[in-house]
């Protein structure tokens, strides 16, 4: 087994030498008494010669070749130029320095020609002496130096010669003047080679090489070396662990450095302080607070004090746990051992009392900063700001920001996120504008800073101000990301406009930037949700071909396409596929998309076979699950099934949420069950929530449909006064209810109510309106809404047509009647039975059979 030294005992020759014998001789001084020199058994015979002088030796060199005398079987041929260094290096074999300035100054010569075997014989005979080599390890790492193979076997080659001793300590020292070069590939290769030659390696050199590779981030390397090292049993000391631990942390990888330090400490390396405090922040940075806390405590039993570093690491991994109790203790502990508070254990702090709500503690932090003599830097103040725009107190964001720039810190396009977002959060569109055009003018604000503006406005069904906006943007010269055009595609594709969306795509496309999953998903979404199965399949293909890979919410939207568009067993087969072909791992949500398909298609059987499949793959049902089971077997009329379902719910104790409680009492609402929905509403009211628009709305509806129009209106004022914004949905429903009823003039207050809040009405609304209106014999005012349908550029119906044909049939009007119905046939549409009945046959139709039907 190879064996790595500990150290090498450097010999003490040459402090022997120059106590013993006269002061150091400059080389001038030995060139000028050459002759003096005893002859050695390497002397040249030319040098004896009568004709030699210092003055002709250089033409006598230039002309003459010359073989040493050397050992059997290593012959070599020198050219005079190289014959005169050796032969120089030889005379000065026991004057080290001297031979060392003779070389330099070699070098120095215009006519000098690297000679690999006079770097080899310098570097034999400073191997003897103590001296300082920092000179030669320059020599190694000149481009001249070959490789270490041919450095190697040089060595070896003159070693033999001129009878130098082959010293192991002379490779380890080509290893470190190698790696000293960054000419690491020949410092491994010397490493290997020494190995490979059963020589004791220096394991104080082993690890310079590996801080050199780890320093170069040539980890892998690092890696290589360090595993050859251990496949000869050796393991190395605390500073090779360190190293491999830094070669981890560097890549990233904080779990790999906590293995290596693992097992050094099972295979009984004595650790010191310092690989300790290097196990701390491997520790902490794979976020192991417990594991760090841990050594933090064993290193406190061994009488060793944390550094201030150390105590950081760990604190800032506390705060990222959301621990903040242990992040106060360890702080605590850091001042206590005598080491202050620095300024990043105060910013993560106030981070981590942000994160967790506490804004008040975390302005008192940032108050009681001069106490600890710290000055808030950049880092701090936009924590704070931060933290206070996300917690809705935007005015002391704004006030801090102030602060900041009155304290000469320049502010950052991150404060100006901060507060963009702090202002929509609070529904200060206004202000939030105001801010990212004095951002702009000071060329604070960038893409980022448009992009969060535009994504609230495409949220918030404000698409064409999103446009504007984005207009402006790239007038200023700010160029839209991928970012920016999978906001825009959101907004039109929430607001149905799927022809927009696909202009924004193409154009996205033309400024060569590349769609990733979130912009297929968007758009194939938007396909699903119109029924355009094939588009949207279209896509995906797109998307395969692309070589973009599918996320999670990717394949989840297609199987919901699929369920909602009827095509439930073609959505389980595309499952099968994703899971064998693209790696997908379903979740209960895609169970719960393939269940729902199958209750809209009436197949319970199916629907619970994909419910067992849930649960069989370890998959918990959760309160969507059993919410729509129940809804199925309710739809069926299998009462007891349904209330098993629900007892089966509350037995794995899920509690219903808000969402939950809606699609129950939208599903009673449906099946005219109003004592039901009213007890889940109460019941929902009683656990101390809140229902929302959607739940008012089920209500409102499920008592029009009863014709108890008071109910419904109750629940209309219950809206009101719990602050809750009605949509286009509530007053259409109000208002169609009233119509039904004869309450012309409740019916149009609503209206007039809805107008002035701001609600566009939609094409369903003017349906309403038109049909009631006309059931009223005001066709005049009936006709005016049909127009203004056309003039927003709403698409008319046949509900509408229908009833504005019969309306006109009614009053007598027959060529206007007629002349609808073949608009309306151009328009691709069809009568219904009761305006066909009328037209042709003639027949008169009571008034209350006419009724308009929407969603």
């Amino acid at each position: 087994m190879k064996t790595f030294s500990k150290s090498v005992s450097i010999s003490s020759q040459l402090k022997r030498y120059y106590s013993t014998n006269s002061t150091h001789k400059p080389i001038s001084v030995i060139l000028s008494s050459l002759s003096t020199v005893k002859p050695s058994i390497y002397q040249n015979p030319i040098l004896q010669s009568p004709i030699y002088n210092q003055s002709n030796l250089q033409d006598v060199l230039k002309h003459a070749i010359f073989q040493l005398p050397t050992s059997e079987n290593h012959q070599k041929t020198y050219l005079s130029s190289e014959l005169d260094e050796i032969n120089m290096l030889l005379k000065l074999k026991n004057q080290p320095l001297s031979a060392l300035e003779y070389y330099e100054s070699a070098q120095k010569q215009t006519e000098f020609k690297f000679n690999v075997d006079s770097l080899c014989v310098l570097i034999h005979i400073l191997m003897g002496f103590d001296v300082d080599r920092n000179n030669l390890r320059k020599l190694v790492g000149i481009e001249q130096c070959p490789d270490a193979i041919t450095m190697i076997n040089c060595l070896i080659d003159t070693g033999k010669r001129f009878n130098f001793a082959i010293d192991s300590r002379v490779f380890h020292y080509l290893l470190i003047c190698y790696a000293s070069a960054r000419r690491i590939n020949d410092a491994i290769s010397c490493f290997n080679w020494m190995v490979e030659n059963d020589m004791n390696v220096c394991l104080l050199h082993v690890n310079f090489l590996l801080k050199m590779l780890v320093r170069m981030n040539s980890v892998k390397l690092a890696w290589e070396l360090y595993d050859r090292l251990c496949g000869g049993g050796v393991f190395g000391d605390c500073e090779t662990i360190r190293l491999m631990m830094r070669s981890c942390l560097k890549e990233g990888k904080p779990g790999q450095a906590v293995e290596v330090f693992r097992k050094a400490k099972e295979r009984g390396l004595v650790l010191d302080a310092c690989l300790y405090g290097c196990g701390v922040g491997a520790f902490s940075k794979k976020g192991d607070v417990n594991g760090a806390c841990e050594l933090l405590r064993e290193m406190k039993e061994k009488d060793w004090v944390p550094s201030q570093g150390t105590f950081t690491e760990v604190i800032i991994a506390c705060v990222k746990d959301r621990n903040m109790v242990e992040a106060l203790r360890l702080r605590d502990e850091m001042v206590s051992c005598g080491k202050p508070m620095n300024l990043v254990v105060a910013t993560s702090l106030i981070k981590g009392y942000c994160v967790s709500g506490d804004l008040e503690s975390a302005l008192s932090l940032f108050n009681n900063m001069n106490e600890a003599r710290l000055s808030p830097n950049k880092v701090t103040f936009a924590v704070l700001i931060d933290g206070c725009c996300s917690m809705g107190k935007i005015e002391k964001g704004y006030e801090l920001y102030d602060q900041m720039i009155k304290k000469g810190i320049a502010p950052s396009v991150f404060n100006v996120n901060s507060l963009i977002k702090g202002f929509l959060n609070d529904r200060s569109l206004g202000k939030a504008y105001e801010q990212l055009n004095k951002a702009s003018e000071s060329d604070l604000a960038d893409v980022s800073s448009y992009n969060i503006l535009i994504s609230w406005l495409c949220c918030n069904n404000k698409v064409g101000e999103a446009q504007q906006l984005w207009d402006k943007m790239v007038n200023r010269g700010i160029k839209p990301t991928l970012v920016s055009y999978n906001h825009l595609l959101l907004g039109y594709c929430r607001e149905g406009n799927v022809v927009m969306a696909d202009k924004v795509y193409v154009e996205m496309l033309d400024k060569d930037l590349k769609p990733n999953a979130i912009t297929f998903t968007i758009l194939m979404d938007a396909y699903f949700k119109k029924g355009e199965v094939k588009k949207a399949f279209g896509l995906y293909d797109d998307m395969v071909s692309c070589k973009v890979a599918g996320t999670p919410h990717t394949y989840n939207t297609i199987i919901c396409g699929l369920c909602k568009d009827g095509q439930t067993s073609q959505a389980l087969d595309k499952l099968e596929t994703f899971i064998n072909e693209r790696n997908f791992t379903p979740s209960t949500k895609t169970y719960n998309s393939i269940i729902d398909g199958f209750v809209r298609e009436g197949d319970m059987d199916s629907a619970l076979s994909v419910y067992n499949e849930l649960t069989e793959k370890g998959l918990s049902p959760n309160v969507v699950t059993y919410t729509v089971l129940f809804n199925g077997f309710y739809k069926i009329n299998n009462v007891d099934r349904a209330l098993e379902i629900q007892n089966e719910m509350k037995n794995k104790g899920l509690e219903l949420d808000v969402t939950a409680y809606g699609s129950l009492i939208d599903g009673f609402c449906k099946r005219k069950d109003m004592g039901s929905a009213n007890r889940l509403f109460n019941e929902l009211l009683d656990k101390g929530l809140s229902p929302n628009k959607y739940i008012y709305n089920s209500m409102i509806s499920g008592y029009r449909d009863l014709s108890n129009m008071e109910a419904a209106l109750s629940f209309h004022e219950k809206m009101i006064e719990q602050g809750i914004s009605c949509d286009a949905k509530t007053y259409t429903t109000l208002i169609d209810g009233l119509l039904k009823e004869g309450k012309l003039n409740m019916a149009s207050d609503l209206y007039t109510e809805m107008l002035s809040k701001g609600i566009q009405p939609d094409a369903v609304t003017y349906t309403v309106l038109v049909n009631g209106l006309c059931k009223k014999h005001q066709l005049e005012n009936a006709r005016e809404l049909f127009n203004e349908m056309e003039e927003k550029g709403l698409s008319r119906n046949s509900f509408v047509y229908n009833a504005l044909i019969f309306g006109y049939f009614r009053q007598g009007n027959l060529p206007e009647a007629f002349r609808l119905f073949d608009e309306m046939l151009e328009r691709g549409l069809s009568l219904d039975r009761i305006t066909f009945d009328s037209l042709v046959n003639g027949n008169l139709i009571r008034e209350d059979t006419s009724e308009v039907a929407f969603a």
